[in-house]
């Protein structure tokens, strides 16, 4: 197959030059109005043509590209002593797969235990391209899954408004779980 940045033969959709010189993740970071930080690995503009594939059969591989060069290696540098485990916002399976359980994943290590099915929305609409007025109408209403665990990392592909990850942590933060930060793989906002 092509490399989808560079078109030479490779053996993954990106090849490892192209990984390694255009999708080097760097950390950004912004706090929602409760206080809780949020983590991203890339601009939106960086990555916005590999992010619009998330609902075609290529997308699942290019997640997994992007989630392992970015989540997997968050996970592998984070040092903590205590449990910690990783939900994906609503990360129920469309198209196949679920991006957000497929970036949760990576997370995976001796500190992180990622959580699948245990935060879903009962609102299934679509915030894509939609005005945060419309997104305030039209809340996730999640339901969050018995979880044990008290010590959280949120997990979401993309962080605009910050109104979905708003939204979720107060629901976490009612249920009296200590969230630790989320991470996103792009912020809208950096420019």
């Amino acid at each position: 197959m092509r490399c989808l940045l560079c078109e030479n033969y490779s053996l993954t959709h990106i090849c490892p030059s192209c990984q390694e010189l255009f999708l080097t993740p760097s950390l950004y970071k912004r706090k929602l109005s409760n206080g809780i930080e949020v983590i991203s690995f890339y601009k939106y503009s960086e990555i916005k043509d590999l992010l619009h594939t998330k609902h075609t059969d290529l997308g699942f591989y290019i997640y997994n590209i992007l989630a392992k060069l970015s989540f997997k290696k968050f996970s592998g540098d984070f040092k903590i002593d205590f449990d910690v485990v990783s939900l994906a916002i609503d990360d129920t399976i469309t198209s196949g797969y679920s991006h957000t359980a497929i970036l949760n994943r990576q997370l995976k290590s001796r500190s992180i235990l990622p959580l699948y099915n245990k935060l879903r929305a009962k609102n299934s609409v679509s915030y894509s391209g939609k005005s945060k007025a419309f997104r305030l109408m039209n809340p996730r209403n999640f339901e969050l899954k018995n979880i044990e665990k008290e010590n959280l990392i949120l997990v979401d592909d993309i962080i605009t408004t910050g109104s979905t990850l708003l939204e979720a942590t107060n629901l976490l933060l009612r249920q009296k779980k200590k969230i630790l930060f989320c991470l996103t793989l792009c912020d809208v906002s950096v420019k």
